[in-house]
Parts: C-alpha cells; structure tokens; sequence
C-alpha cells in the first residue's frame, strides 16, 4: 500500500513475552516543490498524491488562484524515479517572485504555522466568509462525520500515525478525503484534488481533520472558502482567534457525542 512501509520489530506483550514481528509504519520523505525548475518549498510528507499536495500548497499560499494558473504540475525528472519532485509550470502571465519562496524553506510533517512572514499577509489575501450566505449542518450529521472519515481511512488502521482531512457537503456526503503523516499536507491534498476538480470555493462545505486545528489549518479552508473547520482533537489560541475574525465556525473535540464550539454557532442547527 502506497505510503506504508514494513519493518521487524521486537514487541513486548502484555504477559510479558517478546515476540518478533513485522509492523507497517507510515513512510515520511521529503517533496521539493518546484516552479520552472526552481525549488520554493520542501515539505515532508507520506508519498501520495503529491499532483494534489502541490497544487493545495500553491493555492493556500496564493501562488495561483485559479486552475487556469497552472500550465503543468508533474513529476520532476530528475528525481521522478524516487518520486519526491513536483515541477510546476505557471501559465504566462501569472507572476510569481521567487525572492518571496524564501518565507518557505523546509515545512515539517507537524509544523503548525509554516513559513508565513505574517499572518497579515494571509488576510490580505484571502477574504473573511460571508456570514450572509449561511451554510448550516445539522448536529446529528455533524457527530456523524468523525466516523465517517475513519471509515473512509485506509493507512491508519495499518499503522496508527498517518492523520486524515475530509472535505464534506453539508449532508455528510464525502467530496475528497486523504492522507498524510502531516495535518497540513492532507489538507493540502484534499484542497488540490478540489482544486483540480474545479470545484473550489467550498462554501457549502466542512473540513473535518483527524488531529488538532492549528491556525495553518483554519487559514488553508478560509483559501477553500469552507465555513466550517471541526477536528477531533484541540484547536490553537491562534486558529480559534483567526475562525473568529474571518467569520468560520470552529469545532474542536469533535467526539461524539460531545463537541465544542468555539466560534459562529449560527452554522449548526441544534436538536431541540
């Protein structure tokens, strides 16, 4: 299975023998992200999907902002073979300055706020949600949505440290889910396989993700334009402040059936 790698291990039981045997470990190797053959980002990341991987991180960053933006988004050659190189061609006329790559460097498989000079710099590129056009889920199908994308999880049973993001309409159906070894890159991977489908902005849409909410994971579906962030685990002072400002509804602890809500309830429709 892509991503998975196995290896012998000693494990100790719980009578106290030891025993031999082979373990499925999550792979993490490093992607350059090139454009025009010039390297902006690496990024640690489970092999998979890296298309989707690249195309998310160029969207989130603001780099292109429609798919007209890309011309192409391969496998380098020079490294194609290891598959840890992404080339991408710009369409002409879309500028990019590779001086600003430079707030980039190398992205960890866990790292929270990535390579932003500024979080300013990130509102001024993408705009607040528009309370207006309310996107509303009810309770119970949000409850529903943790157990949903486990079930929709492939690697992590196989290994327990791969994380998962899952893109889903309103009433719970699933648009896109994957996974990475880093919360950010399945973000991103969910993100690009939409972006690629043309189907961006998610308005009517939730990102729902399998460990905590950092900032950089609330700023990656304000660029999707998704409402809603929910995640089984904690959010960050920083993503809690950033949903509240840029008009997202922000779950955390989103184990049912308990939940917190930290911000715009107005998007979830209550049981009476």
């Amino acid at each position: 299975m892509q991503g998975i790698g196995p290896g012998s291990i000693i494990r100790r039981t719980q009578d106290g023998r030891h025993e031999c045997v082979t373990d499925e470990v999550a792979i993490e190797e490093p992607l350059e992200i090139r454009i025009a053959g010039a390297a902006i980002a690496t990024t640690m990341r489970t092999p998979g999907h890296d298309e989707e991987l690249a195309a998310g991180f160029l969207f989130s960053e603001a780099i292109v902002r429609k798919l007209a933006d890309l011309r192409t988004i391969a496998p380098g050659a020079v490294l194609a073979s290891l598959g840890n190189l992404i080339n991408v061609e710009l369409a002409p006329g879309v500028k990019f300055e590779s001086a600003a790559a430079q707030r980039f460097g190398t992205i960890s498989s866990s790292c929270g706020l990535c390579g932003k000079t500024s979080i300013e710099f990130i509102r001024q590129q993408f705009p607040a949600i528009d309370s207006a056009a309310r996107a509303q889920i009810a309770e119970a199908i949000l409850l529903e949505l943790p157990g949903r994308l486990r079930a929709a999880q492939g690697n992590f049973a196989r290994t327990g440290g791969i994380h998962a993001a899952g893109i889903f309409d309103l009433s719970g159906n699933p648009l896109v889910v994957r996974e990475d070894i880093g919360r950010h890159n399945a973000v991103d991977k969910a993100i690009g396989r939409a972006f690629l489908d043309g189907l961006l902005p998610l308005n009517h849409h939730v990102l729902v993700v399998s460990g905590r909410s950092s900032f950089e994971i609330v700023q990656k579906a304000l660029a999707a334009g998704i409402p809603i962030v929910a995640a089984v685990s904690a959010p960050s002072s920083l993503a809690v402040n950033f949903a509240r400002e840029c008009g997202q509804t922000l779950i955390g602890f989103l184990r049912p059936p308990t939940f917190n809500l930290y911000s715009h309830i107005e998007r979830i429709m209550f049981e009476s």
